[in-house]
């Protein structure tokens, strides 16, 4: 028997985190690179989660989700960006951001349509769109200002397209598009056959007082954009993978459909501790976003001491930096030289590019405790003051 499994599967190398937290495992290293917080969010909401698992009941909740988690997410987006949605027919709970994710493309993208990513892109865009049929095509933001432009987006759209990918704030280089950016995608979408899905997980985590602008609510956009969120990321509970799409009922009848035929459903009792979160632990999310910038601005001021570029970072968990001022390295030789060596892995840049470039930046985590960022510098501090021209290539 000749076994022929899905080329587009088949052919991915593991992943770049299960790569690097695997060296930083091997080495003991301070692991900045996967994006996950060191502490858990809230015990009460836990608390309200574990009464539910114990009282039941704890069998298939509504495909679409909980009521009372789907009237929360709506609430939510009416409190925060004046969006009026209903929870029976703009809503679809998801197990976690990257089913969400899934679904939007599976049930937007369309077998032979083009689907358009934002460079710098998320890893699992380009598969999930591939897996379907899918052909991706891409904009390459340029660094270090990152910026957003309509005309690039538009001279890369064709009738084919039927999605247009939008990452803000963007993992991983952290750049959250302004108004004035989105206003000039929506112009292009508005003349297009596309829709926008729309990857807002970090919308809380956004630093210096900005704006975080949903494209849903710009002139145009309310039929054309689904809006991607989760729980994880606001309540630093990733591992409960609850997620949500939220948007015009024709879009999130479809998106449900392709949900229904992936997890059909996420456990009720998680569900029921975020509905919970949403209502009465926001402050924990608005908090975090202060801690989190504290983290940021401690590495922001420390690197360039050490070396590093430091790019501005204007939301998430991450922070970017150049390296050509410590090696000629690429980055990815970089990363692996500095988890074996200095005992701090980072990820590089480039496997967020289809082509492989630029090769010379590296992303921070920061969603972690302060002491482990501490550390990770005083390592860095030692390793290039130890021998100050340690270069690679």
């Amino acid at each position: 028997m000749s076994v022929q499994p899905n080329p587009v599967f088949a052919n991915l190398p593991t992943t770049i985190f299960t790569v690097m937290s695997a060296l930083a495992t091997e080495h003991g290293a301070v692991n900045l690179g996967q994006g996950f917080p060191d502490e858990d969010g809230p015990v009460s909401i836990r608390e309200v989660a574990a009464k539910a698992l114990i009282e039941g009941p704890n069998q298939y909740p509504p495909m679409k989700g909980r009521i009372e988690l789907r009237r929360a997410i709506c609430a939510h987006a009416r409190r925060f960006y004046g969006l009026d949605f209903d929870s029976d027919a703009n809503v679809v709970v998801t197990s976690g951001g990257t089913e969400a994710l899934t679904a939007s493309i599976m049930g937007l993208a369309g077998q032979g349509g083009e689907v358009l990513l934002i460079e710098p892109a998320y890893d699992s865009y380009g598969p999930i769109a591939e897996a379907v049929g899918a052909r991706v095509k891409t904009v390459k933001l340029s660094p270090p200002h990152w910026r957003l432009d309509a005309d690039a987006v538009a001279a890369a759209i064709t009738p084919q397209t039927r999605v247009v990918m939008l990452n803000s704030p963007l993992n991983p280089i952290g750049r959250a598009f302004v108004r004035e950016e989105l206003q000039g995608l929506a112009r292009v979408l508005a003349r297009s056959n596309a829709v926008a899905i729309c990857d807002e997980v970090y919308e809380h985590l956004i630093f210096d007082g900005r704006e975080h602008v949903p494209l849903i609510t710009l002139p145009g956009m309310a039929e054309r954009v689904v809006r991607v969120g989760s729980a994880g990321k606001m309540f630093s509970l990733t591992g409960w993978k609850v997620g949500w799409v939220t948007g015009p009922k024709a879009l999130i009848d479809v998106v449900a459909k392709a949900h229904q035929f992936i997890t059909f459903t996420t456990p009720p009792s998680l569900q029921l501790g975020i509905a919970y979160a949403l209502e009465h632990e926001i402050d924990f999310t608005l908090n975090l976003t202060k801690t989190l910038q504290a983290n940021r601005d401690l590495l922001a001021q420390a690197l360039p001491r050490l070396g590093f570029d430091v790019l501005p970072c204007e939301g998430s968990y991450f922070l970017t930096a150049g390296i050509r001022s410590l090696t000629n390295e690429s980055d990815r030789a970089f990363c692996e030289r500095l988890t074996r060596e200095a005992g701090v892995a980072l990820i590089p840049l480039s496997v967020f590019f289809s082509g492989g470039t630029p090769d010379h930046l590296v992303r921070f985590a920061f969603c972690k405790k302060r002491a482990v960022l501490e550390e990770a510098l005083k390592r860095l501090e030692e390793y290039f003051h130890a021998e100050p021209r340690r270069r690679g290539g």
